[in-house]
């Protein structure tokens, strides 16, 4: 990709397919929200109480001062997907859907329901289940025309992820809107993917992995790399840069310790249900904490191997019902 002349020098820290990925996803984000902006917008799906001022802790200490600032149109937030705005991975759940329309067999589901139950236990991204679901879905979309994967996964968030979104991120989301701010998910699932959540929940756009498509048909291939730790902080400095925003007066939430460096490049970093490691860089750095979980126990990571073995195994039995019910 040639360089994005709206870029201004930087020192390169991250690796060249980082910047790569990041500034692709960038360019992708702006294109799609320009065209979405010029049609008919869509009404939000599910309700959320605006948390105009975030609830807060008990320990936070001092009153922070309300924030978002109404009218500051040098400020943006930034919102990590996977537990953050909804439950569990998105990935996961769009190849659950594709199952469901036959692109994969038996075995292959077999991988993204131990995938998806390992990371609803340990509630943290690890990087190489993350790479093997990326290269089976993109072996799986090979030779798959952009639109269809679009219109599929339309279907998908009404059937898996609609009624896994956290209202208290949704809140917290719409108060930036409702302060005349931009609100940008930015996530390793695929742009496509992330794109259609963002419209549904009424966000500005998404930035996503970039899939590589010649004429309208996905080439198997990343643009980059996957948009994953350092990979979003390129992507949201290159969108910030684009957009004319001051990064100091923007915000971003997250709930893994993956997107410090995301996190770290705004003036208003939020952890949000944070695992363990983001929580104590959070204390450290007096970042504000948000848990939308149910109880306190939802903070630790560790988890009962029987519990471990439970939900694998409920995995698989839902796995070989639905293959027995569509026989």
């Amino acid at each position: 990709m040639a360089a994005l002349g709206w870029l201004p020098p930087r020192r390169r820290s991250a690796t060249a397919r980082s910047v790569l990925a990041g500034e692709a996803s960038a360019e992708a984000a702006r294109k799609t929200a320009l065209t979405e902006a010029a049609e008919p917008t869509e009404a939000p799906t599910g309700e959320a109480d605006v948390e105009l001022l975030p609830a807060r802790e008990p320990d936070e200490g001092p009153a922070e001062p309300v924030f978002p600032v109404a009218g500051d149109d040098l400020a943006a937030a930034f919102f990590d997907l996977d537990n953050t705005v909804m439950q569990g991975a998105a990935i996961f759940h769009f190849g659950r859907g594709l199952y469901k329309r036959e692109f994969f067999r038996r075995r292959e589901l077999a991988r993204f329901a131990w995938q998806q139950a390992w990371f609803r236990l340990a509630g943290v991204e690890d990087p190489e289940h993350m790479q093997d679901a990326r290269d089976s879905a993109l072996s799986i979309v090979k030779g798959h025309k952009v639109s269809e994967l679009m219109a599929i996964g339309e279907e998908i968030y009404d059937e898996y992820m609609a009624e896994r979104i956290w209202p208290g991120t949704r809140a917290l989301a719409q108060a930036h809107l409702d302060a005349g701010q931009k609100v940008w998910l930015v996530t390793a699932a695929p742009v496509e993917t992330a794109t259609i959540i963002a419209r549904r929940l009424g966000l500005t756009g998404a930035l996503g992995t970039v899939a590589e498509s010649v004429d309208g048909v996905y080439t198997g291939r990343l643009v980059g790399e996957p948009l994953h730790g350092p990979a979003k902080a390129e992507a949201v400095r290159a969108l910030a840069a684009a957009e004319g925003l001051e990064l100091e007066r923007c915000a971003a939430y997250s709930d893994s310790h993956n997107d410090i460096p995301m996190l770290s490049l705004v003036g208003h970093p939020y952890a949000i249900n944070p695992d363990t490691k983001l929580r104590k860089h959070a204390r450290i750095n007096d970042w504000r904490l948000r848990d939308y979980r149910t109880g306190r126990k939802a903070v630790k990571v560790g988890v009962p191997a029987a519990a471990g073995v439970g939900a694998i195994a409920g995995g698989a039995a839902a796995a070989i019902a639905l293959h027995r019910r569509r026989k």
